[in-house]
Formats: C-alpha cells, sequence, structure tokens
C-alpha cells in the first residue's frame, strides 16, 4: 500500500506572506494526508465473512478488528458480533510506501540546539533546499537569533529567506508538508509535540548521541532526501497515546481553577507516572476499560508505545517491540513486588491510572519528558491511542531499519562467540552418553598407541 500525500496548503498562508510564492499552484485539496494515514490503519487487518455467511463484512468495530487505532471522538467500541469461519488478512508493513500526489513546497527544518557540531551540517541543507529544491523552509525563531550561525558566510545569504515559528504561540498546521531533523532521538520527539493532530512525513538524520530514531546518514544528503521527495521510501507509522488528565472539580472560581484545566496531549515515546520528591512508595490504581486490575507500589509507572518500548521502559526491565505492532506497554517503576512483570494490552483499550485513595502521598506525571505535573488525589489520566501516528520515513524499510538500530545503539545480542570443538576430536564416533572428559581420555590412549 501506498501512503499517497497531498501538500497540505491554506491559500491564505501565501495571501498572508507575501514574500513566499506558489509557484506552481499547488494548493491542497484537503486533508488528503490524515485520511489516507486512519485509512492505512483500518486497513492493516481486515475482517472478512465467510462467503456462505450471507452477511455484509462486519467493520463495526473498526478499532479492534482491524487492527487500526481508536477513535478519540466516538471511543472504543467492543462489541463484535461473531460470525462463522472469519478470515483476518494481516497487511505486510513493508507495502506502507511514501507517495506524494504533487512534489512538496514546504519543510520544517528541526535541529539539535545546543550543539555546535551540527550547525554546518544545517547550514548546508537549509541553503540546498532553499536555492536547489525552490523549497520554502521553516525554522525554529531561536535558530534566527543564534549568534553562531552568523560566522558562516552562506548562512547570512540565506537568512532572510527563512520562515520561523515559536513554539505555542505559531500554529503550523497546515502549512508544512514535509518534516527534516537534524540531531539525535530528542528532535524527532519535538516534532511529534508540535503537531498534536495530523503530523507530515519526518525524515531524520542521526547528529545525535543515540539515534535509534534517527536512521539517516548526512554524508549523502542531497541523494537522500531527493529520494524521499520522489517518493522511493518506506513508512513507519508510530502510533501515539493521547493522554488526558482529569483534574477533581473545584467549587470554587478563580486562578486555582484556571490552574487545574485538563491536559490533552500526545506522546510519541510513553508517559511516566512516578512518586517526584516524595520518600514514600507510589500507591498508584490502574483500571483497564473501567475495571481495576491492579494497584502499583513502587516508584511509579510506565505507559509507552512500541516506539516507546525501547526507551525508559527497556531500562526498566521491558520487553522492546516493533512499532508497527498495536500494543500498549505497561511497565512498573521498581515495584515493591517480585511477581509485577511488565505488560502488554491491545491498542484499543482505554487505562485510566490515579493515586489510591489511601495513597501517603500524590503523584507525578510527565509526557515525554515534558509539561510535568502533579496528581493530587480525585485527579486522574487517561491514556488510549491516538488516531494521529508519526509517518516516520525509513532508510531501508521497517525491518531493517529496526534491527540496525537494535544492534547499533543498544549492541543487542552482542557477545564473543562460542568456540568450536577441536578438529582432533572425532565426534562422529560418540554416542550421547559420551562426554568431553571421555573423549579426551580416548584421544590421549589414542596418541600413546
Amino acid at each position: 500500500m501506498s501512503l499517497r500525500c497531498v501538500p497540505r496548503r491554506d491559500p491564505a498562508f501565501f495571501e498572508n506572506n507575501p514574500r513566499v510564492s506558489d509557484p506552481v499552484g499547488m494548493v491542497a485539496r484537503g486533508d488528503v494526508f490524515r485520511a489516507q494515514l486512519e485509512q492505512m490503519r483500518l486497513e492493516k487487518m481486515k475482517l472478512r465473512s465467510d462467503i456462505g455467511d450471507g452477511g455484509d463484512s462486519d467493520l463495526r468495530n473498526n478499532n479492534i478488528v482491524t487492527g487500526g487505532l481508536p477513535n478519540e471522538d466516538s471511543g472504543v467500541q467492543r462489541d463484535v458480533t461473531s460470525r462463522n469461519r472469519q478470515y483476518r488478512t494481516i497487511q505486510d508493513p513493508a507495502s506502507q510506501r511514501l507517495t506524494w500526489y504533487k512534489p512538496p513546497l514546504t519543510v520544517l527544518v528541526i535541529k539539535k540546539v545546543r550543539d555546535v557540531a551540527v550547525l554546518s551540517p544545517f547550514v548546508q541543507l537549509v541553503q540546498w533546499l532553499i536555492q536547489e529544491k525552490r523549497m520554502v523552509v521553516f525554522v525554529e525563531a531561536q535558530v534566527m537569533e543564534d549568534s553562531l550561525l552568523d560566522q558562516y558566510t552562506a548562512f547570512s545569504t540565506i537568512k532572510d529567506k527563512l520562515m520561523s515559528f515559536r513554539d505555542g504561540k505559531d500554529d503550523l498546521t497546515d502549512k508544512i508538508d514535509f518534516i527534516i531533523c537534524l540531531g539525535g532521538d530528542g528532535t524527532l520527539l519535538y516534532a511529534s509535540h508540535l503537531f498534536q493532530e495530523s503530523v507530515p512525513p519526518v525524515m531524520a538524520f542521526h547528529l545525535g548521541s543515540l539515534g535509534f530514531l534517527t536512521p539517516f546518514q548526512f554524508d549523502n544528503f542531497q541523494e537522500q532526501v531527493n529520494n524521499v521527495l520522489e517518493g522511493n521510501a518506506a513508512l513507519t507509522l508510530r502510533s501515539r497515546l493521547r493522554c488526558i488528565v482529569m483534574k477533581k472539580d473545584l467549587k470554587g472560581k478563580g486562578d486555582d481553577a484556571l490552574a487545574r484545566k485538563p491536559t490533552n496531549l500526545l506522546v510519541l515515546n510513553e508517559v511516566v507516572v512516578d512518586r517526584g520528591p516524595s520518600p514514600y512508595l507510589s500507591n498508584i490504581d490502574l483500571f483497564l476499560d473501567g475495571k481495576h486490575i491492579t494497584s502499583v507500589q513502587g516508584d511509579g509507572v510506565i505507559v509507552s508505545t512500541p516506539t516507546g518500548s525501547t526507551a525508559y521502559a527497556v531500562a526498566a526491565g521491558a520487553s522492546m517491540i516493533h512499532p508497527s505492532v498495536p500494543a500498549i506497554m505497561v511497565t512498573p517503576i521498581c515495584p515493591h513486588s517480585l511477581s509485577f512483570r511488565p505488560i502488554v494490552v491491545p491498542a484499543g483499550v482505554e487505562l485510566k491510572i490515579s493515586v489510591s485513595p489511601d495513597s501517603r502521598n500524590t503523584a507525578w506525571v510527565s509526557f515525554d519528558g515534558r509539561n510535568r505535573q502533579e496528581l493530587l488525589h480525585g485527579d486522574s489520566l487517561r491514556v488510549t491511542t491516538s488516531i494521529y501516528p508519526v509517518p516516520s520515513i525509513c532508510a531501508q524499510d521497517q525491518i531493517s531499519d529496526w534491527f540496525d538500530s537494535l544492534a547499533e545503539c543498544l549492541h543487542w545480542n552482542v557477545r564473543k562467540k562460542q568456540k568450536h570443538l577441536d578438529e582432533l576430536t572425532d565426534l562422529t564416533h560418540s554416542s550421547s552418553n559420551d562426554t568431553l572428559d571421555s573423549l579426551d581420555q580416548s584421544e590421549t590412549i589414542e596418541k600413546d598407541n
């Protein structure tokens, strides 16, 4: 299956930016990109009725039956009508490809902050995108204010052609067709943070420390970017979690009530609930689809996506899950129980986390390491899988990129190989009852003779 993308453009964007022209009149006709993302997730697993059943295909429960992502507006339907002899067709993840209806016009370049080594690649990339590809380049406002970039002559020639934005003030919705990240995994997490709904395709170059989510090398960036712009790329749809913090109702009004408005965020890696600065154990109640399943007594709990399974969760003892697997991971942090192991639940469920009524202390929650806030008694955190994944562009394909990252970044299953037995030992004449000592003794006798 190909992911067909239309550059999303509001005509008013060009009217409000006189120095940005629309050279080929490529104005987006609807949010096709978002629709295609959702359609791809729904088609990953199709449930078909038996031909002889005489009924139509039962696709009412898109969240469970099709293996898609839950509908955030209507909730999760969980009643599946059983039919005789149903077949499930699982789509090959390798068939997820990026295809542009029209060439993209605008690109957002995100670079790692406070890293001098990224400045030169950043200038090279931006200059090439503007002068060679004739694209509109967006950068953060603080990049424009970076005095270290003034030492690059090439940057001074293109600085006036850059478009800038400020996080939290400027809305990038329908203005960006393509994202390029220069740095480590944090740049991809920041891109996810900027787009709380539909996310443009993300191409991440490895210029950071670990680089588990950044598969591209910068050496031949022109060729690699050209391949992506021509649609020669595979995609990994990285699911995200929608996290809603419901605050306890306050009878009074004023600043306290305003400060305790519900928080609604999407995270790419994980949401973490911990004991914060308190010396006491966390006592957190965990509910799944409204049913109380356990209470977490320890330092806290991690709720992560498959992408986040190789982040904080793996450090806490969780398994590593391929990002294409529809699932949610629940991992305790230092639980005061030897039997409390990490679990994996279906992507279609809703998790609710709250501070236990008899807890000695409150809890603290953070979202991909951001927006840290306190959970008081009576507050609750609700977590579901979002319908807006992050389309991460692969350097090779979904499988190769992931296992290469496991090997290079985490040194997965790296050990010295076991030495083979000496060639003088003839195992063809040995039986299952023979031991290495008996074989050595037989060799000694042969040598003496």
